[in-house]
């Protein structure tokens, strides 16, 4: 199976990406970090057609896999994956056949928190947008990290989300 990661984090060394990259390391995915794309808001002229956007849906439509990675702030998905996921509009209208080819592939998230439990809001716009995008939703790992120690954490939540690509 072909995995690609998207990370979505203003930080690009903090606890998500600690967290994305023992995945990485454990599944041998590609990793693609939002942080290195110009990926302008959703226009609904269309005007930024020219942006990192529809290259880089390009490159991910060739996994079978994709898992989103961001850490929870304010009870959603971080800013950047949200104009990601904004954009995936343009493959309902500036690029149909781009987007057909999602259909069918697999998606899960890898998020961390400060909260305890996770957000029950937190993982909807995934799951909801999973299915109107015609992709099999295989749910969200979450590590609660709180301070260091809760770091030894990441390898147990990084096994729960192996499970669930078998």
């Amino acid at each position: 199976m072909k995995i690609a990661v998207i990370l979505g984090s203003s930080r690009s060394d903090g606890n998500t990406r600690h967290l994305t990259d023992k995945f990485v390391a454990q599944t041998n995915a590609v990793f693609f970090n939002l942080a290195n794309y110009e990926i302008s808001a959703y226009d609904y002229t269309h005007e930024n057609k020219g942006d990192d956007f529809l290259p880089l849906i390009r490159e991910l439509v060739k996994f079978d896999h994709l898992v989103f990675s961001s850490p929870v702030y304010w009870y959603s998905m971080s800013a950047l994956l949200k104009t990601f996921f904004d954009r995936l509009s343009d493959l309902l209208t500036v690029d149909k056949e781009l987007g057909r080819q999602l259909k069918g592939k697999s998606c899960s998230v890898l998020s961390t928190g400060f909260d305890i439990e996770l957000p029950l809001c937190f993982a909807q716009p995934f799951e909801l947008t999973a299915n109107y995008m015609h992709l099999v939703y295989k749910g969200c790992d979450y590590i609660s990290i709180q301070s260091e120690s809760d770091l030894v954490n990441v390898n147990k939540c990084v096994t729960e989300a192996l499970k669930k690509l078998n």
